[in-house]
């Protein structure tokens, strides 16, 4: 690819995208694909499919099966970490805006059902997991939620960088799928259908 060295920069989930608009960074993690964020960058090709999960105290994950659920339930307040397209996908599915807590990381969002200000937390429903076996609770539950699709995510890159979101891919070709990716995917708790 012609890149001889790079350099990792930590970011809040929020300044991900304008960090690439703004040139502070060339590439970023993998991020869900959405229209809206085409319009602000370009993406690789896609290196994962995922489905969302709620985050719910164990006694209410009967009832918070889905988006539609929450936003059925007078009352019911979902958390997100904010720019994540799981906000969109609670507007969408008609859960009202002022019934969304946006927050800035993970652990904040754990928190406000831990606390009970919100009644779920939207996100992948393997982040979902993976924060649970880091930090065992019994009082949370992941909820797989009913219905979801599997979405691509794919890294992003600014619209500016077309030479190298090319070079970027071209890679990818002889990754994705290998034996390695696999196995450094399971690692991270992918399991094969998730890419």
């Amino acid at each position: 690819m012609g890149i001889d060295r790079f350099e990792m920069r930590l970011a809040e989930f929020a300044e991900l995208l304008p960090g690439l608009v703004d040139g502070r960074w060339a590439i970023t993690t993998p991020l869900f694909i959405s229209p809206e964020r085409k319009n602000l960058v370009d993406f690789s090709r896609p290196v994962w499919a995922l489905v969302d999960g709620l985050l719910v105290r164990s006694a209410d994950g009967g009832r918070l099966t889905s988006y539609r659920a929450l936003a059925a339930e007078a009352g019911a307040r979902l958390v997100v970490v904010a720019n994540q397209v799981q906000e969109q996908t609670g507007l969408t599915a008609g859960i009202p805006n002022e019934r969304i807590i946006r927050v800035g990381t993970q652990e904040d969002a754990v928190l406000m059902v831990k606390s009970g200000c919100a009644d779920a937390y939207a996100s992948v429903a393997m982040a979902h997991r993976g924060f649970l076996a880091r930090q065992p609770a019994s009082d949370l539950a992941v909820v797989a939620i009913e219905g979801a699709l599997p979405a691509g995510g794919a890294f992003a890159f600014a619209k500016s960088s077309t030479d190298f979101r090319a070079r970027f891919n071209l890679a990818l070709q002889s990754v994705l799928g290998s034996t390695w990716h696999r196995s450094m995917m399971a690692r991270y708790g992918f399991a094969p259908e998730d890419f």
